[in-house]
């Protein structure tokens, strides 16, 4: 079948659409576009450069969108946004030279972790509470960590920067997601202009799923302003433990 043919295009179209909206709630997304593409048969790298290209303006809309609602304020995200740029980079300019099965041994068991603590931790992200670290200690330490996984891997990182700003910084839910859209927009964004200049991606790939990636942030920020926790929550468990499954069944398939 012809890659760019009217049926390829909408598949690559629609999954963009769903995987944008639940990356906007929850983060996960990836899980959906990442295989999608590999079926074009396209290289590994290409497509992780290609997803990051969709991705990164999945991540923008939504971050727009939470800035314009006061969701998160610029201020509080000018230093994480570097500490996420910085991580990325490194994260991307490695991945090209080194096998990305490395962390397939670790990641499942961390997502498995976030999805058990927002599972029988039910208050976890409803209200503010004091933080485990400080804002300096959670840019350098943390954010940077999330952001070099994203630029080396990247499916599950909304989930990691969201519990990660609920656990270290106590943040609630709400704020939490906001927060992750700006700090994964800094990611995908570093990974992809490293991916540019090494001609990694498919840009006309890429561009139908822009437009369906857009249009997935703008469903899923109104729905995480009109029903909040509500749907985060279960949102995020459910992608965490697909993802902990998809890693899982490529390495022992």
């Amino acid at each position: 079948m012809d890659p760019l043919s009217p049926e390829i295009l909408s598949l690559l179209f629609t999954v963009a659409l769903v995987a944008g909206f639940i990356d906007t709630v929850a983060g996960g997304g990836g899980l959906l576009t990442l295989p999608v593409l590999l079926l074009t048969q396209m290289p590994p790298v290409a497509a992780l450069a290609t997803n990051k290209l969709q991705g990164s303006f999945g991540t923008l809309t939504a971050a727009l969108s939470m800035l314009r609602r006061r969701l998160v304020r610029p201020e509080e995200v000018r230093g994480l946004f570097v500490a996420s740029l910085v991580g990325a980079s490194l994260g991307t300019l490695l991945v090209q030279f080194t096998d990305p099965g490395l962390l397939e041994v670790l990641i499942p068991l961390v997502l498995v972790l976030i999805s058990g603590y927002f599972l029988f931790v039910p208050g976890a992200g409803r209200e503010e509470t004091r933080p485990r670290l400080s804002r300096r200690q959670y840019a350098i330490r943390v954010v940077p960590l999330i952001g070099f996984y994203d630029g080396f891997l990247g499916p599950g990182t909304g989930s990691f920067f969201a519990f990660s700003k609920v656990y270290f910084r106590g943040r609630n839910l709400i704020g939490a997601t906001a927060m992750a859209k700006v700090l994964n927009f800094a990611s995908n964004i570093a990974s992809l202009l490293v991916f540019v200049a090494g001609g990694k991606v498919v840009w006309s790939f890429g561009a139908v799923m822009i437009l369906g990636q857009i249009a997935g942030a703008l469903i899923g920020s109104h729905t995480v302003v009109r029903h909040g926790a509500r749907i985060i929550r279960p949102l995020v468990v459910l992608m965490c433990l697909l993802m902990a499954v998809s890693y899982l069944w490529q390495r022992l398939g």
